[in-house]
């Protein structure tokens, strides 16, 4: 679905630029021209920037090898 008819810009491209390491509305602004024309868009390109940063996350950690995720102590011994 387009999230800036402005610029053409669908949640698919969003979500590929979140892929590709972008994380604010700023960044998106900058390469995308998200919200640079006439800013109706604004409000659904942060909830479409929320949203792919989210599945982004799980993705990542869902696919993170076991030795690369943190552990963290269960209790700590008194001495």
């Amino acid at each position: 679905m387009y999230v800036c008819v402005c610029n053409a810009v669908t949640e698919r491209d969003i979500a590929a630029a979140v892929c590709d390491g972008m994380t604010t509305l700023r960044q998106l602004r900058r390469d995308l021209g998200v919200t640079a024309d006439c800013g109706r868009c604004a409000r659904y390109a942060h909830d479409c920037l929320r949203s792919a940063l989210a599945q982004h996350t799980d993705q990542a950690v869902a696919t993170a090898p076991a030795f690369a995720r943190p552990t963290l102590p269960l209790a700590l011994e008194a001495t």
